[in-house]
């Protein structure tokens, strides 16, 4: 496994602190006069009541449907102000691989918090290579140094959710704006959060459409796809991260632990934010 850069492994945690008071979630709000999402778009989607029907029944009746067909629906009815969100994980690179088949020129973005292990830097740019497709880094406003300088040390040890907050929800806020809708490559079977994920649905916390065609896809069928097809993914899952996230956050998991176990141990987290109310 790649070792993070020398100015990042000074700073790393202890393996042996103890855990803190698990905290709440914050969910960014915007200046009253700011619109987000889809309300910013021109034209503006709005979640009126006949249309928040309409992708009520179009998420039942793409139930029995395929991560592909689900994807050409989403490109068919928001594109061109439809984008895709990855983490360079192995079910976002198996929607990476159908959107270069199905509409490539679909833009996808990742959140580059600046804490990213070099190993999933690197898979952006063999996904570069292979499909054409140049995914672009979405960034906070301070880098790693100046956010950590300004308050005082590394956020993730103390207040790991404030991290996620400003160097991830408030930077999709900012690359959501003006979409109509975003794909995202939640399975239900990760967590209870996602368990209740709609095929298509309104995003109330980014104002948006917000499309998991991956939603009843287990684990197994990922990996048969990425085997399949030799899609490229993070060479991290080969040395025990199931789920890769930013390095100090991340960790290996043991034997009999589900695949999120190695995020944010120490504390009792398992989401970054994006994918809950």
């Amino acid at each position: 496994m790649g070792l993070p850069h020398a100015s990042q492994r000074s700073s790393m945690p202890s393996v042996t602190a103890p855990p803190l008071p698990v905290l709440q979630v914050r969910s960014p709000e915007p200046q009253a006069d700011q619109l987000r999402g889809a309300l910013a778009a021109d034209p503006p989607l709005e979640p009126t009541e006949a249309f928040l029907t309409e992708l009520q029944q179009q998420s039942a009746e793409l139930e029995s449907a395929t991560p592909q067909e689900i994807l050409r629906y989403a490109v068919d009815r928001f594109a061109p102000r439809f984008t895709m969100a990855t983490a360079f994980g192995p079910e976002g690179m198996t929607l990476i691989h159908m959107l270069a088949e199905i509409a490539p020129e679909t833009p996808i973005f990742n959140l580059d918090t600046g804490y990213q292990f070099a190993e999933t830097l690197e898979l952006r740019e063999r996904v570069k290579q292979r499909y054409g497709i140049e995914v672009q880094l979405k960034r906070p406003d301070t880098t790693v140094e100046e956010y950590e300088a300004l308050h005082g040390g590394p956020v993730y040890k103390t207040d790991p959710n404030r991290c996620c907050f400003d160097r991830k929800l408030r930077v999709l806020h900012e690359a959501a704006r003006g979409m109509h809708a975003w794909a995202s490559a939640i399975r239900r079977d990760q967590s209870e959060d996602r368990s209740r994920a709609a095929i298509v649905g309104w995003d109330a916390k980014f104002q948006l459409v917000k499309i998991s065609p991956l939603a009843n896809w287990t684990k197994k069928e990922v990996w048969k796809l990425i085997t399949d097809h030799n899609i490229p993914y993070n060479p991290l899952h080969d040395k025990g991260y199931p789920s890769v996230g930013c390095w100090p956050c991340t960790r290996a998991t043991q034997l009999g632990e589900d695949e999120r176990a190695g995020r944010w141990s120490g504390f009792e987290k398992k989401e970054c934010g994006l994918h809950t109310a």
